[in-house]
């Protein structure tokens, strides 16, 4: 029989689970399909935006948006269509009821647990396809998944299940190719933010007078972006920045050569302290 046995709702940035359905089942193969669950979350900020992972006699599908993403578990013979039709409706009534600041700013895992009742409502409709087909229109779906389908996981993208992955990339039509190499940084703390636009400042006055803005949109960059050697290129940056205040040393007064040194150190303080994130925790998912 085709059905969707559970779903799930993840904050793609860090796999925090946000609500999910209370009713799993304690077969072996849904056991298995609970690890499969936890190592996607971890990998989500990675993945194309519609995923589909292939679990022997089980399908997972998801789609992400807006930095959440919504996740199901269903038998291998339920059709796609119907499947991400599923998680559309869950999208539209998760963004229409919670707002992202919300969703950004939530720390306990399962703080929308209310949202389960949404989701057995919906999952009852889903899985009795005879009120289904008179309530929504597939063509539109279907239509979507014909022009963009959902990119097929292999587990060998998945890597081992005790949390140690591989790295890969992923080539998909739309979406770019997705490196693991690519890290995210930590979320940009207040004092990085004021780093960030003294940097622009300084820039600013840099390239006014004609001289050095280089170093400062430098420091801009890696306090944004994660890059290669980035402790010894910010390191390097000052370094570059205080030469070049010595050099200008008779054409500024020490307030001005004391403001831009001061700046490009606090900003290559920040540059350190903003770190690429870590693994994931390991949240129930």
């Amino acid at each position: 029989m085709s059905m969707i046995l559970s779903a799930s709702v993840i904050r793609v940035r860090d796999g925090l689970p946000l609500s999910a359905s209370t009713d799993y089942e304690q077969g072996t193969g849904m056991q298995e399909c609970r690890k499969y669950f936890k190592i996607l979350s971890r990998k989500l900020a990675q993945l194309p935006d519609r995923c589909t992972l292939k679990t022997g006699h089980y399908n997972i599908n998801f789609i992400s948006s807006m930095g959440v993403s919504y996740m199901m578990l269903c038998t291998e013979n339920y059709p796609n269509v119907l499947a991400f039709s599923f998680l559309d409706e869950l999208q539209k009534e998760f963004i229409t009821t919670y707002n992202m600041m919300k969703t950004n700013t939530a720390v306990r895992p399962y703080c929308f647990i209310e949202f389960d009742n949404f989701i057995q409502r919906t999952k009852q409709r889903y899985n009795n396809p005879r009120s289904l087909s008179t309530k929504i229109n597939l063509s539109d779906m279907q239509m979507e998944i014909k022009l963009r389908p959902p990119y097929q996981i292999s587990m060998g993208e998945l890597g081992s299940a005790n949390g140690v992955t591989s790295a890969f990339s992923v080539d998909y039509k739309g979406a770019g190719k997705i490196s693991s190499a690519h890290q995210r940084l930590e979320p940009a703390t207040l004092s990085g933010i004021v780093a960030f636009i003294l940097s622009l400042l300084c820039a600013a006055l840099n390239l006014i007078r004609g001289f050095h803005a280089i170093e400062s949109l430098l420091q801009c960059y890696l306090l944004v972006y994660y890059t290669g050697w980035r402790n010894v290129k910010s390191f390097l940056t000052f370094g570059l920045i205080c030469l070049c205040n010595m050099y200008l040393y008779e054409l500024r007064n020490l307030w001005q050569l004391f403001f831009h040194v001061t700046v490009g150190a606090f900003v290559t303080l920040q540059i350190w302290l903003r770190q690429a994130q870590g693994k994931a925790p390991d949240y129930d998912v």
